[in-house]
């Protein structure tokens, strides 16, 4: 049977010799017949998280000619603040404001690889308006790498992989990223006296690295995972906890064993007010090819049996990553963020954007579209068409 709710696991578990083995047996089945769970006891502070949220907020309420002052479409990067609709996924608008940020890097050179574009200084906002916003940000940045990296070691040790599987794919100074996202509710996106319960927060997708770590920073609703039935699965907020996600890449890599959960966000409904999120989202070296990994031959076959006994596996967004259409994970991210940002691509990647626009327009005279989902055997790098892989809460 399929999945009706989201796992809880308890991370402070996995620090003790006495509790790990009974975490990572928990964390293998929450891989393994889910791709979905919540993380509690995460070891960031209370106080860390408090500002986190209050200065994620403020920042929204800041007069709109100061958030255009650090605008995406400013730099080649795709960081900085994006305005409600600006953003698209699986060709339909996606109804939030936000801002990327990530861990900073010095600018590309002329002799890098254009997707290097991708690693570079963020856009902060005026600190005479918001004094302690890049501060707190800096600082949760550097705790939410740390435990991606600890967690990416207890994943690879629950499918019987040594802890330090995956750190060929991670650059000594890694990329990691985080949005800060801000979706109306209906009333505010003034669709609600149309008679409309659902708009498109963010659309049906997977994320496109290895995980993601969700703070949700409000108590709205919102957040749905689909399980192999295709249903729609809530993940309401939970206080102390994260929402982590398994990514195209981490599914990729471990030969369909974790298994990228598809996800979508609702609007709001009339009245409800605003729902904030915070998404981290943890990188992958740019340079990295994606090969898959030697996972054990009955944890494969585990998974296998997940899926059979569940009566397949029903998708709503397909499995995106090709073997053998781009050299570099950097190449294909790039495409990625030009397709999901348009407007970027207009300005710093026009030639880019015209290849993806004559793609598109074929694969709308073929007729192609989602179908379903199926298991990867061994799969390499990101895609090529719809923007089915995005990074999003």
């Amino acid at each position: 049977m399929s999945f009706t709710e989201i796992p809880i696991l308890d991370l402070s578990l996995a620090r003790s010799p006495d509790t790990k083995p009974q975490f990572l047996e928990s964390l293998r089945h929450a891989l393994l017949e889910v791709g979905f769970l919540y993380i509690e006891n995460t070891g960031i502070e209370d106080e860390l998280v408090r500002h986190v949220v209050e200065q994620g907020k403020a920042f929204f309420d800041l007069p709109v000619e100061a958030k255009l002052e650090i605008e995406m479409k400013n730099a080649p990067s795709f960081l900085g603040y994006s305005r409600l609709g600006n953003e698209i996924t699986k060709f339909k608008t996606d109804w939030r404001e936000q801002i990327d940020l990530s861990t900073n890097h010095p600018l590309r050179t002329p002799d890098e690889p254009l997707y290097r574009n991708l690693l570079a200084p963020n856009q902060w906002p005026d600190p005479g308006l918001l004094p302690h916003f890049r501060l707190v940000y800096e600082k949760y940045i550097i705790q939410m790498s740390d435990i991606s990296m600890f967690f990416m070691s207890l994943v690879a040790e629950a499918i019987g992989l040594p802890p330090n599987a995956f750190d060929r794919f991670f650059d000594a100074s890694q990329q990691h990223k985080l949005k800060i996202v801000k979706y109306p509710d209906l009333a505010e996106l003034g669709v609600a006296v149309e008679g409309r319960t659902e708009a498109q927060g963010v659309g049906p997708h997977k994320d496109s690295m290895l995980t993601s770590y969700l703070l949700q920073a409000t108590e709205h609703r919102g957040l749905q995972a689909q399980n192999t039935a295709g249903q729609w699965i809530d993940c309401p907020p939970i206080p102390g906890t994260l929402v982590v996600a398994m990514g195209q890449g981490l599914e990729a890599l471990t030969q369909g064993v974790c298994a990228s959960t598809t996800h979508r966000v609702l609007s709001p409904p009339p009245g409800a007010g605003s729902r904030y999120s915070i998404p981290f989202f943890q990188g992958v070296s740019y340079d990295a090819t994606f090969d898959s990994m030697a996972v054990p031959e009955e944890v494969i076959a585990l998974k296998a049996h997940s899926i059979n006994k569940n009566g397949g596996r029903r998708d709503d967004v397909e499995f995106t990553f090709t073997k053998g259409k781009y050299k570099h994970l950097g190449e294909a991210t790039l495409m990625n963020r030009i397709k999901s940002h348009p407007d970027v691509g207009e300005i710093w990647y026009p030639d880019l954007l015209k290849q993806i626009r004559l793609q598109q327009a074929e694969e709308s005279a073929n007729g192609d579209g989602i179908h379903g989902s199926p298991t990867p055997q061994i799969l390499a790098e990101i895609p090529g068409h719809e923007v089915a892989a995005v990074e999003a809460h």
